[in-house]
């Protein structure tokens, strides 16, 4: 399952902000079930962001959540985040070179 999180981060804030997010990549990739995390920037809208996780299972991503170190990390940034779903569950999946994957 992959989980995506949007942000709206004034320009002013964007490498503090981008500083903070790495923290929370460092925290959440210690996390039983992560497999790979990103942070990126909208090039049309460089105010808007998304932290992209994948994780094993939905579960995995939530624990993760709810762990004291990640919460220390990813609560102070929740105020900028866009509120609207964010888990995903993955149905179909191509891979450069290697067609279709097995889900």
């Amino acid at each position: 399952m992959i989980a995506i999180t949007r942000y709206r981060v004034p320009s002013q804030e964007a490498d503090g902000f981008a500083a903070q997010m790495t923290s929370v990549l460092d925290a959440l990739a210690a996390s039983p079930g992560y497999l790979s995390g990103r942070l990126a920037r909208t090039v049309d809208d460089p105010e808007l962001w998304a932290l992209v996780t994948e994780w094993d299972g939905a579960g995995y991503y939530r624990r993760a959540l709810g762990a004291y170190e990640v919460r220390l990390v990813f609560i102070p940034l929740a105020a900028m985040a866009v509120d609207e779903p964010g888990a995903y569950e993955v149905v179909s999946q191509r891979t450069a070179g290697s067609g279709k994957e097995p889900i």
